[in-house]
């Protein structure tokens, strides 16, 4: 027998090693774990409460509420494609890869966040373009093209439009402001 725990905040591969050291330091066998999903075997010696503890003091935190784990079924997901370099078509995979209807999964999600889907989903890619900016590996062309904008003017405008500040106003500051990707509201 198993249980599955959803996790807010598990949002890379070093939140799953975090979650995975944890989980191994508290003597859990871990059959599988995913972002955002981990799956134990059962057994009477496991701590529940001890590790909810600890697992909240590192950032994360055990989703209960099935809407709140769908949302971040949804947010694992958009990040995942975002990271493979998936268009917007990714909003209307989204009910097809988690098997939900569309307007449902849409639905939950403005509810709980207080953000469409798509505006989390441009706000997304708006901290990724940010990201690519601080590296300064690419010019913005090519940014716009690795996050599938028709063209960069399409992605300077977005840009502007939740940043305040064009994307070489960015590129010029010391210190660019960027949010963690498990923040983005």
């Amino acid at each position: 027998m198993t249980h599955t725990f959803f996790i807010k905040n598990m949002v890379c591969n070093r939140c799953k090693l975090s979650v995975l050291n944890l989980l191994n330091a508290k003597g859990f066998e871990v059959e599988s774990i995913q972002l955002g999903k981990i799956i134990v075997v059962e057994n009477p010696n496991n701590n529940y409460e001890e590790f909810e503890k600890e697992l909240n003091a590192l950032g994360f935190k055990l989703i209960k509420d099935p809407s709140k784990a769908l949302v971040e079924k949804i947010k694992v997901a958009i990040l995942q494609q975002i990271e493979k370099g998936v268009n917007e078509v990714v909003l209307t995979n989204l009910a097809n890869d988690l098997g939900k209807n569309y307007a449902l999964l849409s639905k939950t999600f403005s509810k709980s966040e207080g953000i469409t889907l798509e505006k989390y989903f441009i706000n997304l890619k708006i901290e990724k373009a940010k990201e690519y900016i601080q590296l300064n590996q690419h010019n913005f062309s090519e940014i716009a093209y690795s996050l599938n904008y028709k063209n960069s003017s399409h992605l300077s405008k977005q840009f502007k439009q939740i940043t305040g500040m064009s994307m070489t106003d960015y590129k010029n500051l010391q210190n660019g402001d960027r949010k963690s990707l498990d923040e983005i509201v």
